[in-house]
Formats: structure tokens, C-alpha cells, sequence
């Protein structure tokens, strides 16, 4: 923080009330794919994230600087000029939370400075994460009163209608409404939620980076997408339900005849991972980590068979942490074609799980994975208060 706070005078200068917010990243223990379904899924916040420092300014600018893109100087505009602008890069974030949140009568400008220590492209929610600080930075700056659901929503439309990645609300509902030591059951039709103790005892989640670089908006996530919308319009013929999710086991094999058969396949993943994540939930609260970490294994192999987003890279993470004997459970996290895999693994075994599962993919891949052990923090948060803002 206090190097932040060097910084932020360094590009922006001297000045009153700074401020500085947070947001976390995020990592789904399981239900992937299922949230733009209607499904459930068990996310929780990470310790890790997006910081923004910010300060109002007189002359209505703009100001928007990030020490990871240093390259590409403080990105200034006014606020017609907040349309979508390919050449902006990472800014786009912001900029379509700004477009959506700040008040047009208001003649004040911001500058901003943002750092995140989240790795890029690794699926742990890095977009989701700058949106959900701009936005909870925009509401304390500029009184707006939004509660934190709203924002969630809003930065969720951010990302469909403006980045234009045809996201489900998980990514923006774990990183605005995480709570440290617990993680988030979803019902992502309903938006009904329940925190639950993530009690790992003599176990810690360790997520793993394929560190291949993986965007969402040109990846194969649309096209998932638009076949199991197609595949539900078609089940809505025969079946009365809101979305794949609704879709009992039993529902599936008597109706899936109509189906292609790749919507065959994406949709039965859909339906049992729905209801993989319900016996995950159940299991976390008897402290049974042994059957969660089966369901694990299980999501991944349906996500590798009948969603077909793993890949090579993280088909051999996940492979050499299943050999590991201090695995209790392990799978890909995230959108998939790359990035991340999540971990359960005993405390004592962690140091070889890094070093022998490492070893494993260099081998395999060519280059080496990275290795967090996560800690579960809060959700976007306001870090400086009136009062002892920022000098």
C-alpha cells in the first residue's frame, strides 16, 4: 500500500484524498460452465487482486495509469470519449464501468491508478476483478449508494454488453461478495447464496497456472455458449424448464435423442456437474473432504469428454497432481483452454506437490507452471476510510 501510494504521486502528482480500494481475484472449487446455465457453482475470493488508487480531479479528465501495462502511459479521455476503443487495451475495463456508473452531471473528473497482482489470462478472474474495484471505487467517490448487488450485476453487463464476453454472473458475484474463510454457494438463476466455512483442516487449495495465455472473448466460451442455448431452445419444446440447469438427470436421457450429439455432450456435462456442485456443498459442510475431492476429479473429466475445454496443458497439470499422494482433490478452474487448476492438498505434502507436479508438466509442456497457495479473503472493499484517506 505504501508503494502505491509513492507511485500514485509519482504519475499523478501531489493532491488531497486519495483513496485506495480493492477487489479480489477468484477460484471456483466446482460448477464450471454451469453459471451462464442457471446452475450452481462454489466459488470463493482469493487474497489476491486489483488495488486502484484514486483521487477526484477539477479539470473533468479522465486519468487512468496501471503499473502492469506501464508501456502504455496514463490512458486520459474525457467522458464523451468512453465508447470502446480496441487500442486501449486493458483500460476498456474501467472505461465501461465508468460509462455505466459515474454520474453525468457531475463536472469532477477522476485519476486513477491501478495494480493487480493477479497473473494475467490466468482465469482467475483479473477482468471481473479491475471492474468490481472501479466500481466500488466510483460508488465511495461519488456517493452513489449501490449496494454491492447491484454493482455486481452492473459489472456483469459491463463485461457482456461493452467487453462483449457473453459471461455468467459467477466471476463478478464471488469477487464482489466474497467473505474470507468461506466460500460461495450460488444458485446462479436465483441468486440465492450461503457462505459456507471452507474448514480444509490439515489441507490447503493450491492453484496452478498452466501459464498459457488464454482470452475469453476469442476463445471457444461464445460457442459453448450458443450451443446450449440452442440445445435448451430445443429441450423447451418437451420439457418445462427456465434453463439447462432445470434439467433433471432423468429429463436428459429420455429427451436427448433431439439432440446433436455434441449438445448431447455439453449438455450432460451441465447436468451433472449442477448436480456434482450440490454433493460438493453437502460434503464441505460434514468436513468430507475426501468425497469433495472426488467430485474434483470427477468435473474434470467431464469437462475434458463432454465440454472439451481442457487441453493438453491442463490435462497434464491436473493428471500429475492427481499421482501426487498429497492430492485430496484437483481440477481445472475457469473457463478452461488454458490457465488454472485448483488443488486440495495435505499441508505436509504441499513443497513436493510443487516440486513433483512441476517437474511432471516442464516435462511434458516445455515450460514450467506456477504455484499459489491461496489464502480465501473478503470481497471488493473500500481499503481507506473518510478520515484517514491517503496524503
Amino acid at each position: 500500500m505504501e508503494q502505491l501510494k509513492h507511485d500514485y504521486i509519482n504519475i499523478f502528482g501531489m493532491g488531497e484524498k486519495k483513496h485506495m480500494f480493492f477487489a479480489p481475484g477468484r477460484v471456483n472449487l466446482i460448477g464450471e460452465h454451469t453459471d451462464y446455465n442457471g446452475g450452481y457453482v462454489l466459488p470463493c475470493s482469493l487474497h489476491i487482486g486489483t488495488y486502484a488508487v484514486a483521487r477526484l480531479n477539477d479539470d473533468g479528465m479522465i486519468r487512468l495509469y496501471s503499473k502492469n501495462f506501464h508501456e502504455d502511459g496514463i490512458v486520459s479521455m474525457t467522458k464523451e470519449e468512453l465508447a470502446y476503443d480496441e487500442r486501449h487495451g486493458w483500460a476498456n475495463y474501467p472505461k465501461g464501468m465508468i460509462q455505466a456508473l459515474m454520474p453525468k452531471h457531475v463536472q469532477k473528473g477522476i485519476d486513477v491508478l491501478y495494480y493487480g497482482n493477479i497473473p494475467n489470462g490466468a482465469g482467475l478472474s483479473s477482468s471481473a476483478s479491475i471492474e468490481l474495484v472501479t466500481a466500488v471505487m466510483l460508488n465511495e467517490l461519488f456517493q452513489l449508494n449501490i449496494e454491492m448487488m447491484e454493482l455486481v450485476k452492473i459489472s456483469q453487463k459491463v463485461e457482456n454488453e461493452y467487453i462483449g464476453v457473453n459471461c455468467g454472473i459467477m466471476d463478478q458475484f464471488a469477487v464482489g461478495m466474497g467473505k474470507a474463510g468461506h466460500a460461495l454457494l450460488l444458485d446462479c438463476q436465483t441468486l440465492q447464496y450461503e457462505y459456507l466455512p471452507l474448514s480444509l483442516e490439515d489441507c490447503s487449495i493450491v492453484i496452478a497456472n498452466t501459464n498459457k495465455k488464454r482470452g475469453l472473448a476469442d476463445s471457444a466460451y461464445n460457442e459453448r455458449r450458443a450451443t446450449c442455448e440452442q440445445a435448451l431452445a430445443k429441450l423447451q419444446r418437451y420439457v418445462s424448464i427456465h434453463s439447462l440447469s432445470d434439467l433433471t438427470t432423468e429429463q436428459f436421457n429420455e429427451y436427448a435423442h433431439i439432440l446433436s450429439s455434441t449438445e448431447q455432450k455439453r449438455v450432460r456435462h451441465v447436468v451433472s456437474e449442477n448436480e456434482r456442485t450440490k454433493q460438493a456443498a453437502f460434503a464441505l459442510q460434514q468436513g468430507d473432504l475426501h468425497t469433495f475431492g472426488q467430485l474434483m476429479r470427477q468435473s474434470h473429466e467431464s469437462l475434458r469428454d463432454d465440454y472439451e475445454v481442457t487441453g493438453k496443458e491442463l490435462d497434464t497439470l491436473v493428471e500429475a497432481a492427481w499421482k501426487h499422494k498429497g492430492t485430496i482433490g484437483a481440477r481445472m478452474t475457469g473457463a478452461g483452454f488454458g490457465g488454472c487448476t485448483v488443488n486440495i492438498v495435505k499441508d505436509d505434502h504441499i513443497p513436493s506437490f510443487i516440486e513433483e507436479v512441476g517437474q511432471m508438466y516442464e516435462m511434458e509442456i516445455g515450460y514450467a507452471p506456477s504455484f499459489y497457495v491461496a489464502k480465501i479473503g473478503d470481497g471488493a472493499k473500500q481499503l481507506t476510510k473518510e478520515g484517514e484517506s491517503m496524503r
